[in-house]
């Protein structure tokens, strides 16, 4: 069991009711990663349904989670051969902070029928770069928890250099070695830095609605991360990103709606 493994377990305490410890090492500066926590409540979802897969997420973030003790409840909706339906919460302090509907299914690993390539290319990893290290006072404890390398015109707004485009391309894997997973997919579809942030904007972007759809089960090796954004407005702002394996296959996409980042 890998520490990632262990900081999303999920112990059954009922046939409706999850305990689970949030670790504090998923902090982006003092709230956790809504990826982790998706990963953290889809542990518990899969537990309860007779599929073995997250094939489909929808979470809201009704407030920002921190590290301690929570509970994740789950509730089936309706039950086929095929997939399963279950709305889960994640409780803590008797408050609900995460709202989802999942539905689980088995994928079997078939070649898919059609394919579509990614929608923009990245250099090889090689041409990458790494963020430098967060200071220890930023709380920003998520970069010691995973890899990730860089399309260099994506990060230019490190140096006060943006695109001037809502974009984030990188390489992604856990620092510590595991195989890509669907939880670790989880965590990919939300890791990248907020696309505005290449588009001149700064500060805490908070997600409030989040979808992604587990498309394939992944190869081993780097993860690829392509975000994307259509439209900044009005204090919102969309992202899509888009996960391929080593072996060139869609296995992820995402879309969110966040508000442009105060301060």
């Amino acid at each position: 069991m890998t520490k990632f493994d262990e900081a999303t377990a999920a112990i059954r305490v009922d046939e409706t009711t999850y305990d689970v410890c949030l670790d504090p090492g998923y902090s982006i500066g003092g709230p956790l990663n809504g990826g982790y926590l998706m990963a953290v409540l889809l542990r518990a979802v899969v537990d309860a349904s007779p599929h073995e897969h997250p094939v489909t997420t929808s979470v809201q973030f009704l407030r920002a989670a921190r590290p301690g003790p929570a509970r994740v409840r789950v509730e089936q909706i309706k039950t086929g051969r095929t997939a399963t339906m279950a709305r889960a919460t994640l409780v803590q302090n008797d408050e609900s902070y995460i709202e989802a509907l999942v539905t689980t299914a088995t994928l079997e690993g078939a070649d898919p029928r059609w394919a579509d390539g990614p929608s923009t290319a990245i250099p090889p990893i090689g041409e990458c770069v790494r963020l430098p290290d967060p200071k220890p006072e930023s709380g920003m404890t998520l970069n010691a928890q995973v890899e990730m390398a860089f399309d260099p015109p994506t990060i230019g707004w490190l140096a006060g250099k943006p695109t001037g485009r809502p974009e984030a391309r990188a390489y992604f894997r856990m620092a510590e070695p595991q195989d890509p997973d669907p939880y670790v997919l989880a965590l990919a579809v939300d890791a990248l830095p907020p696309v505005v942030f290449s588009a001149g904007e700064r500060g805490w972007a908070p997600t409030v609605d989040l979808t992604w759809h587990l498309r394939a089960l992944p190869a081993p090796g780097w993860l690829t991360l392509i975000g994307s954004g259509r439209l900044i407005g009005d204090g919102w702002f969309d992202e899509d990103v888009e996960v391929w394996d080593s072996a060139g296959r869609l296995v992820a996409q995402s879309r969110q709606l966040a508000r442009v980042g105060r301060g």
